[in-house]
């Protein structure tokens, strides 16, 4: 099974609209072949990795290259 294409935010055009959030959950219980505990585990290591990658970044950024900007490790309620 491929993975569903999903549009990127450098390729994308202003004529383009983001695919809606159900789509996406479509997308990523396909891939999964529907088994919901699959993708909730695949996300949660996904995220798990990029918190890593974004500690990695910050130990090794210095504060001048970002101009004061520091990354948050948690998002803002919705």
């Amino acid at each position: 099974m491929q993975p569903a294409k999903a549009l990127e935010p450098h390729r994308a055009r202003p004529d383009q609209a983001w695919p809606d959030q159900a789509w996406e959950v479509e997308a990523v219980l396909a891939w999964h072949d529907d088994n919901a505990k699959a993708a909730i585990r695949s996300l949660l290591d996904d995220c798990k990795h990029l918190r890593q990658q974004l500690a990695l970044a910050e130990s090794v950024m210095s504060r001048g290259m970002a101009r004061g900007w520091s990354p948050r490790y948690e998002r803002d309620a919705l």
